[in-house]
């Protein structure tokens, strides 16, 4: 077998035009003793800048949180983790573990647990919708009391809105799909 490999240089000479140069770095001139870095020609990004806190008058960042036809009225400050929901206690509305796994996901994610006291209002729904409602809203208090935890928790998914809800049902099906059950005779 042969080395077919071919430069630049090879490949003009086939095609009768003039080789591309090969790309530089350039060099600024350098004081005496300074390092000299190259200087590429790629425009400069700037870091996009935070967005702002948003705070009320008592110092706590407000959000809506929605899912199913759950909508949960979200208020964190700084404290001990305590969160109340409709004037209970999570334990307390939230009697499976698993619904206040959700409701604590987007402070393990922002790495902020038991950082935060949690005060919401929720309508509407189930336990489950609730539960996510509660955790939107969080999500969405979260990155409007600490702007640089947006990227983590965008990153989890937890700012974006879960649009599915329950197909309404037709008439002439038992439910949304669902056909009476067909009889021969």
């Amino acid at each position: 077998m042969s080395d077919n490999r071919q430069s630049l240089a090879d490949l003009a000479s086939l095609t009768n035009q003039p080789a591309p140069a090969a790309p530089t770095a350039q060099t600024v001139p350098a004081a005496e003793g300074d390092i000299q870095a190259p200087v590429s020609n790629e425009p400069v990004r700037e870091p996009m800048p935070l967005r702002e806190q948003i705070l009320d008058k008592q110092g706590r960042a407000y959000a809506t949180g929605r899912r199913k036809d759950a909508v949960a009225r979200v208020w964190i400050k700084p404290g001990s983790g305590k969160i109340t929901v409709n004037g209970r206690d999570q334990e307390t509305y939230f009697a499976r573990p698993t619904l206040r796994l959700v409701i604590n996901q987007p402070f393990t994610i922002a790495e902020r647990d038991g950082a935060y006291d949690v005060v919401c209002t929720v309508k509407g729904g189930g336990l489950s919708g609730q539960a996510g409602a509660v955790k939107h809203g969080i999500s969405q208090a979260l990155t409007k009391f600490e702007p640089i935890l947006r990227a983590p928790v965008k990153a989890a998914g937890f700012l974006t809105r879960d649009s599915r809800t329950v197909e309404r049902k037709k008439y002439g099906k038992a439910k949304a799909r669902r056909s009476f059950q067909f009889s021969k005779r």
